[in-house]
């Protein structure tokens, strides 16, 4: 029969003392919603942000629980704050509305909105950030609506460097092995150095104790885009409900599989009020196939990420939509009794090295809901077949038996199946399956 959780495992499913633990739940699952930057980049305005809002009601993406419609940079006026407040002016020409006023349109549809900051003097666009502003900018958010920010790491001076420099082992930076190390790191943190108390930890903290500061007023899910740097797993989850664990997505397919690399080798942390974030959903942009478009999500889901939707939700086709409407994923990434995600029980093509080309293959993970979920990948460049091994799933208890299996994306009833299933999968492409109990 399907292993399920005992009590006392539950228990264990609950985050240490040192958690970013929010009322009202916020932050406790991964958040789910769309992000205006990889579709439009600077060339936001209220216009696009209030039909994206509608689009998620539209669609039925907000019934499956997409609630969050984000603001990225270039929101603001460029040229400095208000002189005597000190606060962030709204670009009056792209927000006529106000931020306040945009956010009222959003929460009239049912929705949260999101806007975006950097732990530094300008953001990465070069417009006005928050270093030495935290507890104005976390009042003005609040007195806005704002539910969620994304506070970047551009642009903070030379006197919040870090002492040490630390290992990120994703393939945007030079120097990492194969194996994910960096040997050519320079000025390297010693063993058991504590990252938790560096210079970009500190900036960080800041805003989540200005963001505290207004929690009686709002309370403002909180999402580090810190880009791994600093060892932010080894803290994150006490300073944000999200941490960025890499550098910037991109529409591409040798991106998506880095990131979904190095995301699979630090899960450990991953649990309810904490997520790894390896960025925006790039589904629907670029020249994936449908195949990649596929995988990207399913993985990105399993891994328990936030799924934050990046594509023109008013041009999105239907064969993509269905993709990020998949309710038995979304079920897994957002199961309200586990909170670990899914894990790779071996590793596939790849054999064991650290390859952003060919993250593993072969994952499996438990839910609450009465079945277990088999992922199978293809990560090579041709079709192939995977095979899941029944015995060699830890949730099946090492047994060989029987167990009934549905198809995720079809919903097809594959029936009992012996030992083993076989999917014969196209190039970059998924597997994923329900598995229910002996039959």
């Amino acid at each position: 029969m399907l292993s399920r959780p005992t009590a006392a495992a539950l228990l264990l499913t609950l985050r240490s003392a040192n958690a970013l633990v929010l009322p009202d739940g916020v932050g406790r699952l991964p958040a789910l919603g769309w992000n205006s930057w990889n579709a439009y980049g600077c060339d936001v305005d209220e216009t696009k942000i209030v039909t994206a809002a509608n689009k998620l009601n539209s669609t039925g993406l907000k019934d499956l629980g997409y609630q969050y419609v984000n603001i990225d940079d270039c929101w603001s006026v460029k040229s400095g704050r208000d002189s005597v407040t000190n606060r962030i002016i709204p670009n009056p020409d792209t927000f006529p509305s106000g931020i306040n006023g945009t956010a009222q349109q959003v929460h009239d549809l049912g929705l949260k909105i999101g806007i975006y900051s950097s732990a530094g003097y300008q953001t990465c666009a070069g417009y006005p950030a928050s270093l030495g502003y935290e507890t104005i900018d976390a009042q003005t958010f609040a007195d806005w609506g704002i539910d969620y920010l994304k506070y970047d790491n551009c642009n903070y001076p030379s006197e919040w460097d870090d002492q040490y420099n630390a290992c990120i082992p994703d393939s945007d930076y030079p120097g990492v092995n194969p194996n994910g190390t960096c040997p050519d790191l320079t000025n390297p943190a010693p063993a058991g150095y504590d990252w938790s108390m560096s210079n970009t930890t500190k900036r960080f903290n800041a805003m989540r104790d200005a963001l505290a500061s207004v929690q009686d007023q709002r309370v403002i899910l909180y999402s580090l885009c810190e880009w791994g740097n600093a060892d932010v797993p080894s803290w994150g989850n006490g300073t944000g409900n999200s941490w960025r664990v890499t550098g910037d997505i991109n529409a591409t397919w040798d991106r998506i599989t880095a990131i979904a690399n190095m995301n699979a080798h630090e899960l450990s942390s991953v649990d309810f009020w904490g997520h790894n974030d390896p960025d925006m959903l790039e589904v629907g942009n670029g020249n994936l196939t449908i195949e990649e478009n596929r995988a990207h999500f399913a993985l990105w889901a399993i891994m328990k990420s936030p799924l934050i939707i990046g594509t023109d939700l008013s041009t999105i086709p239907d064969t993509h939509l269905f993709i990020l409407k998949n309710a038995d994923l979304i079920a897994f990434n957002q199961d309200p009794i586990i909170g670990k995600p899914a894990l790779p029980y071996k590793d596939g093509y790849n054999n064991g090295t650290y390859n952003p080309h060919y993250p593993p293959e072969y994952w499996s993970g438990a839910t609450s809901h009465g079945w277990n979920l088999v992922l199978l990948f293809n990560s090579e460049n041709v079709a192939a077949s995977r095979t899941a091994v029944w015995s060699e799933i830890p949730q099946l208890s090492g047994h060989d038996s029987k167990y009934r299996v549905e198809d995720v994306w079809t919903g097809k009833d594959l029936g009992c199946v012996h030992k083993e299933y076989t999917a014969q999968l196209e190039a970059h492409d998924v597997a994923v399956l329900k598995v229910t109990g002996t039959c």
